[in-house]
Parts: structure tokens; C-alpha cells; sequence
């Protein structure tokens, strides 16, 4: 088996977190390992990335299967360069900064509904001085507001030093005066931390691969995501 490619993203992968063991050729590396064997997936998929990254390894926040026939060719090829390639993937662009500055650090994170449900259990990789992806789908602004709420009482925006937005599609409210990316923008700014949006991540028309668990650059007012590692070992 050369890398595991996810179906769909879907509902379930917390229930099988706890049945999840390391190969003894894995245990305990001293730092993100690059993977032998990645697993590409996202949406749901988030949760078994945690595993991941708990357990230091690389895996590849990316478009599942009956996504990717969807997807433009560039996104194909990025995907397979950075599942083969010895360099960094090319930098990716954002489309809007809301807080200004620049911060380095692995990235973390993924499907923000996800995510919140792994606070507080063991499988939460450490986030101390990470880069936070966040993206969702069809989550109206009130929900946005909760789930970004329970990360902020539970101190992750105290442990991370940045934030990069991938997309948030179908998460507006009917007939309302404000939209789902105000209400980000106004989180994001009490946060104090560099935050830029608009990446191409997550539900919307392009879903980028990243390397979760891989070293970045954030820089919030240029809006750009640099990689600063591979996700492939040059052995």
C-alpha cells in the first residue's frame, strides 16, 4: 500500500480514533515525520489528521475522491507533486487579510465543526506556536460564532500564532444583513493574531492539497501561505 486515499469525507472517523495504533516503526517520532504512507482526505477526515499530527506525522489536508474529478488540473498536479516531490509545494494566495502580520509554524487543524469536537479528548495534537487552518461547510454565522467561542474558551488562541482561512461555502443566513465573512473578520480581529482568509481549502470550487503537520509561513498581509518543508523525505 503506497498512501491512503479517503472516498468522501462523511461523518464518523471520531469513532474510530481510540482503535487507531502507531507501527512500531512509527512510535513516538521525534518530530513530524514525512509520511510513508499518507492519508489524503478532508471535511470529516480532519479527525483522523489529529491522529496524525498527535502522533507527529504528516498527512495531507486534500480533496477526496468524488471530489477530485471536479477539480481543475493544476489542483491535480500540486496534489501528486506533493505526494512525490522532495521540494516544498508552490505558495498559496489568499483573498482578504484581517489581521495584519506574519507567524511560522506547523499547520494545524482542518474542518473547524471537526475540530472543536476533539477539544478536550487526547487525540488534540499540541497546538503551541501553530498556524490554525480553518474551513467549514453550511454552517450558518451563529454556529461559526460558537464553535470559533468554544475554541477561544479553551485557550487555543492563546497556543497558536496565526490563522489561514480556507473556504466556508453555503454558510450565509437567509435574508440577513450581515454575511458569514463579517462575522469571521470580527472573531479573527479579537484574536489579535495575523489572519488572512480566502484560501483555496476546504468545500468550495478548488480545494488545494496542504501538508498538515509541515512547517509554514503566515503572512497575514500579503496573504500567502509559504511552505517551508516537504512532505517527502529525501532518502
Amino acid at each position: 500500500m503506497r498512501a491512503v486515499f479517503c472516498a468522501r469525507g462523511g461523518y464518523g472517523t471520531l469513532r474510530i480514533l481510540d482503535r487507531l495504533t502507531l507501527p512500531d516503526d512509527l512510535q513516538r517520532p521525534s518530530r513530524s515525520a514525512h509520511f510513508a504512507k499518507p492519508l489524503i482526505g478532508f471535511s470529516d477526515i480532519t479527525a483522523l489528521h489529529q491522529w496524525h499530527q498527535r502522533n507527529g506525522l504528516i498527512s495531507v489536508h486534500g480533496p477526496v475522491l468524488t471530489q477530485l474529478g471536479r477539480l481543475p488540473a493544476p489542483t491535480h498536479a500540486r496534489l501528486f507533486a506533493l505526494l512525490e516531490s522532495t521540494s516544498p509545494p508552490p505558495p498559496l494566495p489568499g483573498t482578504v487579510t484581517f489581521v495584519g502580520g506574519a507567524a511560522e509554524g506547523p499547520l494545524l487543524g482542518g474542518n473547524l465543526s471537526v475540530l472543536t469536537r476533539l477539544l478536550g479528548t487526547a487525540f488534540m495534537p499540541p497546538l503551541e506556536g501553530a498556524i490554525l487552518l480553518l474551513e467549514d461547510v453550511a454552517e450558518r454565522p451563529y454556529k461559526l460564532d460558537r464553535m470559533w467561542t468554544h475554541l477561544r474558551l479553551a485557550g487555543v488562541f492563546h497556543k497558536v500564532r496565526g490563522i489561514a482561512l480556507g473556504s466556508f461555502t453555503l454558510c450565509e443566513e437567509p435574508d440577513a444583513d450581515y454575511t458569514s465573512e463579517e462575522v469571521l473578520r470580527e472573531l479573527a480581529v479579537a484574536t489579535g493574531l495575523p489572519c488572512a482568509a480566502g484560501f483555496p481549502i476546504g468545500h468550495g470550487e478548488v480545494n488545494e492539497p496542504v501538508p498538515l503537520g509541515a512547517r509554514v509561513r503566515l503572512d497575514a498581509t500579503q496573504r500567502t501561505l509559504t511552505f517551508l518543508e516537504s512532505a517527502v523525505s529525501e532518502q
